[in-house]
């Protein structure tokens, strides 16, 4: 028998002054049975850097080819395309042709290396931003994870302030590669 997805709520607020966004989202997160909870706590992360009532989370491990998180327009076109972790180059190449945009928030130890590997096919993308978050920044949020979250997010020059009831956290994105349209 299958495992099942493990389902997690959280009341998400978002103070983001780099775009004049200010909201409370109410998240469903469907936490993968391999999944861990600091590859689930960087998807909301990256929720919370592009926040928008139109941003969903994707179907996640368990469908390749599709995005952590996607931004559709009205018509159904792909605004932005959000993949977490290390994707294989080819993905992203395909995403950049599908998306308006596409961010790749890279984490792990292994995230230094993935860039060098991939950094020459990847910047001739122009509608593609890679930012890496941290080891210890993204250990930090995991511990942030429980199945009932309130967390309160600031983003401001493209840094970030988590918080919930006990802990703040600040992340601090090594910006990669920005999108150049």
């Amino acid at each position: 028998m299958a495992l099942k997805a493990t389902i997690f709520k959280a009341e998400l607020e978002v103070s983001d002054l780099d775009r004049g966004h200010f909201a409370t989202h109410a998240l469903t997160i469907a936490r993968h049975p391999s999944e861990t909870d600091e590859r689930m706590m960087v998807r909301v992360a990256a929720f919370a850097l592009n926040a928008d009532e139109r941003l969903a989370f994707g179907r996640g491990l368990s469908s390749e080819g599709e995005a952590d998180l996607v931004l559709t327009d009205l018509t159904g076109a792909i605004e932005l395309w959000v993949d977490v972790g290390l994707p294989d180059e080819r993905e992203v190449r395909k995403a950049a042709g599908r998306a308006a945009r596409v961010l790749v928030l890279a984490y792990g130890t292994g995230a230094p290396l993935w860039w060098a590997q991939n950094a020459a096919a990847l910047s001739r993308l122009s509608n593609l931003t890679v930012l890496e978050l941290a080891p210890d920044d993204t250990r930090a949020l995991a511990a942030l994870a429980a199945r009932t979250m309130k967390l309160h997010c600031t983003v401001q020059d493209g840094h970030a302030w988590f918080s919930d009831e006990r802990t703040n956290l600040a992340l601090e994105p090594l910006v990669r590669q920005a999108a150049t349209r």
